[in-house]
């Protein structure tokens, strides 16, 4: 069991950047401390100043974005909070580059690309990857120098398979931070992240910081309203009056962080099964509901044998104005599923339970519908959650999140598996 907070010992410094120092954590094997700094830079630390409090608000951004993250099944280094000003991580060995990932063209991009306007938009976000190299100030890099630079961090070798988990990692990591800072009318422009291999797992996972300093952000998609670290670099004079400005624009980020963890959305789903024979098949689904953080019911009902009975329990979801999908579960001949869809307009997915003798002619009464009907049809009781997920998921960014980072899993996994696959055959 790790100490609490208060007990914690801290041991040598192992690392120390611009706004940061890294420290041994002795009784927690595999883990470092992030202690935050009370310093804003910019331009490689060609401008530096102290502000009053950064340390707090940054520790507070960075813990927020990384349970955001963590809590959506994105894989970072990221632990628990540990104080005001710094948070218990992963140990991991860096990779010496910074991934960015832009929806809209501006800052350095415009410079490097001219005859590209500022405010162009990129469909799927334009993802670039600079060497960490302050001496020539941060150079672009193509995949192809990462590759070629044979860097061996934690163990793991860089090479193809790990540029292009880099790469898919942390376009997911855009498109959720930009799903969940829309419902605050905030536009994520872009995004600055560094990934590092767990010293413990050898593994990569997305590490460092995301803060204040890790983005551009625009309330209203509006440059001129900017929150981010931009209003400090943009500054003709530091002065105690515009440092104050720009404390009051990361305060303002840092409060509203903490809501990204939370939505106003609700949804359920509910799951009508034609016996109690079904409840196995029908467990399945409310378990992989869970798993989204969707709430999920489940009732015992006939569409041929109770239909008022039926038409009844799906009176008492529409009447209480909580968003819900039914999914329907009955076998041999499914009445079920489309009763409830001809007479409500809420979704409605059939997923009946096949048996292995007649399944395959079962199966006709919920794909063969008259005409008016809308019920899809899936087989996976997984793949019911998953599809009550997809329409929630539209309004709540928190069930989007789960969604987008099941996506990515999978694909590393299926990445990783060819590698493993390869290195055999090879």
């Amino acid at each position: 069991m790790a100490p609490a907070a208060s007990e914690l010992k801290i041991g040598k410094k192992v690392n120390e950047g611009k706004t940061k120092e890294v420290y041994e954590l002795p009784e927690i094997p595999g883990c470092v401390l992030m202690q935050s700094k009370d310093q804003i830079t910019a331009g490689n630390a060609a401008r530096k100043d102290r502000m009053e409090g950064k340390a707090a608000i940054s520790n507070t951004t960075t813990s927020c974005v990384f349970q955001l993250l963590q809590e959506a099944g994105v894989k970072t280094a990221f632990v628990r909070k540990h104080s005001d000003t710094a948070f218990i991580a992963a140990h991991c060995e860096m990779i010496p580059v910074e991934w960015v990932c832009r929806r809209i063209a501006t800052g350095s991009f415009l410079k490097r690309n001219p005859g590209v306007k500022e405010g162009y938009k990129f469909y799927p976000p334009k993802i670039e990857m600079f060497y960490k190299d302050d001496a020539n100030n941060d150079p672009q890099w193509s995949e192809e120098q990462l590759i070629e630079a044979k860097f061996c961090f934690g163990g793991l070798t860089i090479g193809q398979t790990e540029v292009d988990i880099m790469a898919h990692s942390t376009q997911a990591v855009f498109e959720i931070l930009e799903k969940s800072w829309q419902p605050q009318n905030c536009t994520l422009v872009d995004l600055k992240i560094e990934f590092g291999v767990n010293i413990l797992t050898k593994e990569i996972v997305l590490a460092d910081v995301i803060d204040n300093d890790s983005w551009r952000l625009w309330p209203s998609g509006d440059r001129s309203q900017q929150k981010d670290k931009q209003s400090y670099r943009d500054l003709k004079e530091v002065t105690p009056e515009a440092l104050q400005m720009v404390k009051k624009n990361f305060e303002w980020v840092a409060e509203r962080v903490e809501l990204l963890l939370k939505t106003k959305s609700q949804g359920r789903v509910v799951v009508l099964m034609g016996s109690p024979s079904d409840l196995g098949h029908c467990e399945k689904i409310k378990k992989a509901c869970a798993a989204f953080g969707i709430p999920c019911e489940l009732r015992v009902t006939s569409a041929h044998k109770g239909s008022d009975e039926t038409l009844r329990i799906k009176a008492e979801y529409e009447g209480d104005g909580i968003p819900t999908v039914f999914v329907a579960v009955a076998g041999r001949s499914n009445g079920l599923g489309p009763v409830m869809s001809g007479n409500t307009a809420y979704p409605v997915v059939n997923c009946p339970p096949l048996s292995a003798d007649w399944g395959a002619q079962d199966v006709w009464s919920s794909l063969r519908l008259p005409s008016g009907l809308g019920c899809p049809t899936t087989l996976s009781p997984e793949g019911a959650a998953q599809f009550a997920a997809q329409i929630f998921g539209l309004n709540n960014h928190l069930v989007w999140a789960k969604l987008r980072s099941s996506m990515l899993n999978t694909w590393i996994s299926l990445k990783q598996a060819d590698k493993k696959l390869r290195e055999c055959t090879l």
